[in-house]
């Protein structure tokens, strides 16, 4: 493969998606025609949110940013890359312990299909420290949530977590 890659898959859970996510999401656009945004059908994870709820506020939160595709997907990524002829897997990289995961799973996405490459990118450092399981945590611990999530995103995560047993210390 030789010249500008046309398209890069950016996957991940996104429950939910925050500002991290949305510089992720510009940043994969600088470097590619287009993104596929794909929200995974993990299993393993117990989700605040349904992946149709995921696949729309991420519809909603990039609806003024272009080539921005978002679907849903499940299975292994480099099965979904294949069929969607993705080339390129984009993930973001905050710390050593980012990386060392990232690594593997790379590796293990390679050695599953080579012809589909992973390229990180560091987020903003604004953003560095920032993840969905985080924005949970700070929810717990009665901390303001204004500064990493969007205004409409904050909302609905307030109305899930007021909701659910998943009560604030405030």
């Amino acid at each position: 493969m030789s010249g500008r890659i046309a398209k890069a898959l950016y996957p991940g859970t996104f429950d939910p998606v925050t500002l991290g996510h949305l510089d992720l999401i510009r940043r994969g656009l600088h470097l590619f025609g287009s993104l596929c945004v794909a929200v995974a059908e993990n299993a393993s994870k117990t989700p605040l949110f349904s992946v149709e709820e995921r696949v729309d506020m991420l519809r909603r939160e990039t609806a003024d940013l272009g080539e921005v595709e978002v679907t849903s997907f499940g299975g292994l990524v480099v099965d979904f890359c294949r069929r969607q002829q993705i080339p390129v897997i984009l993930r973001g990289v905050r710390t050593v312990a980012d990386f060392e995961y990232e690594y593997q799973m790379a590796l293990t996405n390679r050695a599953l299909e080579d012809q589909v490459e992973t390229v990180f990118v560091m987020p903003n450092e604004k953003y560095s420290y920032l993840s969905s399981r985080l924005i949970k945590e700070v929810y717990r611990g009665g901390g303001d949530l204004h500064r990493f999530l969007t205004p409409a995103v904050h909302q609905q995560l307030i109305q899930r977590l007021t909701q659910t047993s998943f009560p604030s210390q405030s």
